[in-house]
């Protein structure tokens, strides 16, 4: 089974409408990731309810069934998906600590939108 990325940054960050935070980093994602902002995964601090969830991540085409490989820009909001996930018994999930940060300084990977 191929593995999702689910990338917990920003949209407008994922999409390449907005700089990165931290200097020389290009804009965009990882080719085929799919984007879910972490803050949509919480409310008032905390986890939102399972159906919320589940809704969340179905709404971003995120499938159940297949290796989930949590991204972000550092490596700290992603950890809130695979939290999502944890709680949602969803197997086979990973987190990418290298995340954008490291990705995106690579000039020898691919990068979308190009």
């Amino acid at each position: 089974k191929t593995a999702q990325i689910v990338d917990a940054r920003p949209a407008a960050r994922f999409n390449a409408q907005a700089d990165e935070p931290r200097p020389g980093l290009r804009r965009g994602h990882i080719p085929g990731a799919l984007n879910v902002p972490w803050t949509e995964l919480v409310y008032e601090g905390e986890l939102k309810t399972t159906d919320e969830l589940n809704e969340v991540f179905f709404s971003h085409g995120v499938s159940f069934d297949r290796p989930i490989i949590a991204s972000c820009g550092s490596g700290v909001t992603a950890a809130v998906v695979v939290l999502a996930l944890a709680t949602l018994d969803v197997p086979d999930v990973t987190l990418y600590d290298g995340a954008w940060s490291e990705w995106g300084a690579r000039t020898d990977l691919p990068v979308e939108p190009t």
